[in-house]
């Protein structure tokens, strides 16, 4: 499903990765955690295209994709839910979900928003509501859904549950529980370590730009050494 190599990335002279090496299969549920500044958001961003890595590959079922547009990326079945939702405000949720539907055929377009509208029965609600009076819950689903809308192969989140009351934390959860259910692969980032270790298959800790544990959600949460690899302190000026 998913590979990637030797990843580096570089902002200026700080190496926010280091030879990053990730494997996704299909239908696992993986987890990418680490403190503040590890390079977890600059890992998502070079396998969205959206940050071209100064050395290392991508490659997504078999063939390299490194160094494609975002957009062709999207088409070739990955998608993002980004860090802070950045969803259109000035536009309602109706609008927000045909642009994440822009790469679905035409005629598929208004069975695959009728679809989120029955998965995300709020957002159904608020069809032709302003994105911008959304609560902070209801924007976090309106973000997955942009995302879910194009039918993703591999879905990456970005601290889905950033800022949530634990009630919709229990809410971002149960949708990763229902997508693994269903077939679908992630790659989520999550501060909320203990969560996330319980939801994924397989997980990463990423400190300082460079992977230093990976196991099984469980073994990583049995390791005494984890949450001081995840809580100690980054270097300065790295991206998250």
């Amino acid at each position: 499903m998913l590979e990637v190599a030797g990843l580096t990335a570089r902002y200026g002279a700080i190496a926010a990765l280091r030879n990053a090496e990730l494997r996704v299969g299909s239908g696992e549920v993986i987890g990418l955690i680490g403190p503040n500044g590890a390079g977890k958001t600059t890992l998502l961003k070079c396998i969205a295209g959206l940050v071209s890595p100064a050395r290392g590959t991508v490659s997504f079922d078999g063939e390299v994709v490194t160094g494609w547009a975002p957009e062709r990326l999207v088409r070739s079945g990955l998608a993002l839910v980004p860090e802070h939702r950045r969803i259109f405000v000035d536009l309602t949720v109706a609008e927000n979900l045909r642009i994440g539907a822009v790469t679905v055929p035409g005629p598929q377009r208004a069975q695959r928003l009728a679809e989120m509208g029955e998965r995300f029965e709020v957002l159904a609600d608020k069809w032709d509501t302003p994105a911008g009076y959304l609560s902070g819950g209801e924007a976090q689903q309106l973000a997955i859904a942009r995302a879910l809308v194009s039918r993703p192969r591999l879905l990456m989140m970005d601290e889905p549950s950033l800022g949530l009351a634990p009630v919709l934390v229990d809410l971002v959860f149960d949708l990763i529980d229902e997508l693994r259910a269903e077939g679908s692969s992630l790659l989520v980032v999550e501060q909320n370590a203990s969560r996330l270790l319980a939801a994924a298959d397989r997980a990463y800790v990423l400190r300082s730009g460079e992977i230093v544990a990976t196991g099984t959600g469980e073994q990583l949460a049995a390791r005494a050494d984890l949450f001081e690899a995840y809580v100690g302190p980054s270097v300065d000026g790295e991206s998250s």
